[in-house]
């Protein structure tokens, strides 16, 4: 069954329904907090958020224990149901409030101009369009507001381009709940007319093999407008 709002006689669909792959993505996330380094890295790409929050495909949730206190309120958007009832169980663990939300990266279910910051972690390569994504992460972002962003993509020699490319055309986005592997988060972000802050690129895991979805990127970026007392990162 769906959502049903409020005064309707329909349950609405979930804008994503991968219960196989979401089952396999909680228990691989879990461990990869310790085993591949995440921990860490969730932690960097939180630290000195404060205001009002908004994340885009929270997942289950594993970056709610890593938001600072001065973060007051998190609205946390995720489409896949199972993935969404673990988020929920990992707000009411959390420090700082969180509000577990069904709802797509392209029609994003608040108000424009609401948040002081939104993060994107690990789903710009699984959205369906990300142009359409980013308008709506500039359109409930405050002028001056920040984009933390921790995502992979296409990365490594042309042995290793063969390979993800060769992926994307075939099973791997029915396998993996629709990653992409080949996707450019920082060419979209500034395509998108964020200003992008200091980033970098990171392996996930940080030691051990290579993989086809090794190749991340850790960064801030701005909405253009007047910053104001704005974080660093």
């Amino acid at each position: 069954m769906g959502v049903r709002p409020a005064g309707s006689g329909k349950p609405v669909r979930d804008p994503v329904h991968h219960p196989l792959f979401a089952r396999c993505y909680a228990r691989i996330s879990t461990r990869a907090e310790t085993r591949y380094g995440m921990a860490a890295m969730r932690h960097r790409l939180l630290a000195g958020l404060s205001g009002r929050v908004i994340e885009i495909g929270a997942g289950n949730g594993l970056n709610f224990a890593h938001y600072p206190a001065a973060v007051s309120e998190v609205v946390a958007i995720e489409p896949e149901r199972l993935l969404r009832r673990l988020a929920v169980q990992n707000a009411l663990r959390g420090d700082v409030p969180v509000d577990v939300v069904p709802g797509a990266a392209e029609a994003l279910p608040v108000k424009s101009e609401a948040f002081d910051a939104v993060v994107l972690s690990l789903v710009l390569c699984s959205v369906r369009d990300v142009p359409r994504a980013l308008a709506e992460v500039r359109r409930v972002l405050r002028p001056g507001g920040e984009v933390r962003f921790l995502e992979h993509g296409r990365g490594g020699g042309p042995a290793m381009a063969f390979v993800q490319h060769a992926l994307d055309r075939t099973l791997w986005p029915a396998l993996t709940g629709g990653c992409h592997l080949t996707r450019d988060p920082v060419t979209a972000l500034r395509t998108g007319g964020f200003e992008l802050g200091p980033y970098r690129r990171v392996l996930l895991p940080e030691r051990g093999p290579t993989l086809p979805t090794s190749y991340c990127v850790l960064g801030t970026a701005w909405r253009p407008g007047t910053r104001g007392d704005t974080n660093g990162g």
